[in-house]
């Protein structure tokens, strides 16, 4: 028996477009993601509640539209539909956001707060790069209005500001850091850690290759992957272009979820429900505060807390998507878990970020959309997402399966609060004196960033002028700069 409060998930939907495809029609985000959403939706679902991924466009407060934008993107998606829904939401900021969501509206409606629920969301970058400066530009402005529980940026921590003195607000600078510093633990050469790396993603690239909805569907080698070529371009040290979410896409996903009363009274067969087994959301420490730049041992502990609220170990999993923007974005929670880099299941569903399509926040609502098709086809089977946000800020996890399980509540605050009480890494804002870096990471044309230790263990960040690997480098910092001391062997 199971109860009629249950949510499940009923519909699954994905649209996309290339700039070269054949009819290309310069869909606006909105437009992708109530595509996505008539798919998932294929039939007459009054929805209860629409939430959006936020857009890139809006997530910080930096950002702009050159295209224009809607006003309210969950209403606008929601009028395409003929949708007139009770709620709205956009949510913060975070490739998290797509898993957290789902796992949200399935708690409201197994509360009773809730009959039906969509979660959709979409990016059109590419086509945003393309038109931003032509005369012939699309205008993507909506005004909506009405009812709107938006969440704002939901940036906080998220920004370190002796970072950001630095140039390293961006992605790829940050993840760099924290890839060296996993290097560093492993011992590894640069050629040595930049094998590994290939060898990671290039089962990534043949699964996109298969997938309808990628963005960049070429099987690649290991080799290819990192080595600079004019087309492969050194981003920052050491990833190549090849090695980095792929953001230029236009690609819309969309879940649908609803009660099992509401599930039957749809007639949606019991064969295409799917449930939610287990979930988990959790948060990391400010970057320069974690002991271990290497680790993510928040998105650990979230996997693990999701498998124990679907009562599961990981060898039960039958799918994997793991969050790719970059290879320590997987690296981190493989090492956590004691899971293997080439694991015979593979570890993406749809290639991830860098050959899928990185469409934003949005990239988890694809990978929960091809994990539900995958176990309905196979019933019986499981499949495990795990969706990162901010800098290795923000996991969530979902546990999906066609075999019939209760709605269970997890414990997150508990393990959140384990997390919280690691003491934190104390930051120095004036170094001065003997230093040794912990990592660092070079943008073309420009000097490293350094991040290491004082003599008396407080972290600093500095700019370096020395090249070559700078992982244990001895020297003097003074404020805004280390000065390596050549004379001296690297730290261990």
């Amino acid at each position: 028996m199971i109860d009629d409060r249950t949510p499940v998930i009923i519909g699954v939907g994905e649209a996309s477009e290339r700039l070269d495809d054949p009819g290309y029609r310069r869909m606006s985000p909105v437009d992708l993601a109530a595509a996505a959403a008539a798919e998932a939706l294929a039939g007459g679902v009054h929805v209860d509640v629409v939430a959006a991924v936020r857009q890139f466009e809006i997530s910080t407060p930096w950002s702009h539209a050159p295209l224009g934008r809607a006003d309210n993107p969950p209403r606008a998606v929601a009028a395409r539909l003929g949708q007139s829904p009770a709620r709205a939401i956009l949510d913060v900021t975070g490739g998290q956001a797509p898993q957290r969501l789902v796992t949200e509206l399935a708690g409201e409606i197994a509360a009773g707060r809730a009959d039906t629920a969509l979660v959709c969301g979409a990016e059109a970058i590419s086509t945003v790069a393309r038109f931003a400066g032509a005369d012939d530009r699309p205008d993507f402005t909506e005004h909506v209005g009405g009812q709107l529980e938006d969440r704002g940026y939901g940036l906080d921590g998220l920004m370190p500001p002796r970072l950001a003195a630095h140039g390293l607000l961006d992605p790829p600078g940050q993840y760099a850091l924290f890839e060296h510093a996993r290097r560093a633990r492993l011992g590894l050469s640069e050629a040595a850690y930049a094998a590994a790396m290939g060898a990671l993603f290039a089962p990534f690239t043949r699964v996109a290759a298969g997938h309808p909805h990628a963005a960049a569907p070429t099987v690649r080698t290991a080799a290819e992957l990192v080595t600079p070529t004019p087309a492969n371009r050194l981003v920052a040290d050491p990833y190549p272009r090849y090695l980095v979410s792929r953001d230029k896409v236009n690609q819309g996903a969309a879940v649908l979820l609803a009660s099992v009363a509401a599930a039957r009274r749809l007639g949606v067969p019991p064969d295409r429900w799917v449930f939610l087994h287990g979930h988990a959301d959790l948060r990391e420490k400010p970057v320069l505060e974690r002991p271990d730049l290497s680790a993510y041992p928040a998105a650990v502990a979230a996997v693990r807390h999701a498998l124990d609220v679907a009562g599961l170990a990981l060898g039960d999993v039958d799918v994997l998507d793991l969050y790719s923007c970059f290879p320590i974005a997987v690296f981190a929670v493989c090492d956590g878990l004691g899971l293997a880099a080439d694991d015979p299941r593979g570890l993406t569903v749809t290639g991830g970020l860098p050959f899928f399509g990185g469409p934003g926040n949005d990239y988890a609502l694809h990978a929960i959309a091809e994990t539900v098709r995958r176990v309905r086809r196979a019933p019986g089977t499981y499949g495990l997402v795990g969706a990162n946000g901010g800098f290795l800020s923000k996991y969530s996890v979902g546990v999906y399966s066609a075999v019939p399980a209760p709605w269970r509540p997890g414990d997150g605050a508990a393990i959140q609060a384990a997390l919280d009480r690691v003491p934190p890494v104390e930051v120095c804002d004036d170094p001065a004196g003997p230093a040794v870096v912990e990592t660092y990471t070079r943008k073309p044309g420009q000097d490293a960033v350094v991040v290491g230790r004082t003599a008396d263990g407080r972290r600093f960040v500095a700019s370096c002028a020395a090249g070559g690997d700078l992982l244990g480098a001895r020297g003097t910092v003074d404020g805004v700069a280390f000065s390596r001391d050549t004379s001296r062997p690297p730290a261990a």
